[in-house]
């Protein structure tokens, strides 16, 4: 059971939450996610989980990678988010978790109730939609908020006219 949502209360608004990893597909999700959150006058909200199963190492070389990791994460967003400011002119959040991709939106979506809808892209890969896609039809996901999921194939252009 996931808290009521805020977003429509006075002085809150809806975000969109999008969850970025290196899958071609996931500036799809972004995309759209910001043009819905520009066009409804609402925020977005940029997700990058870093595995925690990464680190099992001496705790020296734990701290290294941890830290590499925590770097690459700032950096990617930080790209990301100025491609957000001047595509579609809206300042995104972004947050840094380290866990469980699934266990981290869940705890997200739980502390920030102002987040109304969880956007992610379907890629097109013979492997399948992607692990985050491929989890919403399990129980094991199962996300407290409504998903939207977005085709990989679609352009800006159309994602646009669609927001």
């Amino acid at each position: 059971m996931v808290s009521r949502r805020l977003s429509r209360l006075e002085g809150h608004r809806r975000k969109f939450m999008a969850v970025i990893d290196d899958t071609p597909e996931c500036m799809r999700a972004v995309h759209y996610a910001g043009m819905r959150a520009k066009n409804s006058n609402g925020g977005l909200v940029l997700l990058y989980v870093i595995a925690n199963g990464d680190f099992q190492h001496w705790l020296g070389v734990e701290e290294i990678m941890r830290a590499e990791a925590r770097e690459e994460a700032e950096t990617t967003l930080a790209k990301i988010a100025q491609e957000v400011r001047e595509t579609v002119g809206i300042e995104p959040e972004a947050v840094i978790r380290e866990g469980s991709a699934t266990e981290e939106i869940h705890g997200l979506i739980e502390e920030d109730r102002d987040i109304a809808i969880l956007v992610l892209a379907a890629g097109s890969a013979k492997d399948g939609p992607g692990p985050l896609v491929s989890s919403i039809a399990g129980k094991a996901a199962a996300f407290p908020i409504p998903v939207t999921v977005i085709p990989d194939a679609l352009t800006d252009e159309e994602i646009d006219a669609l927001a």
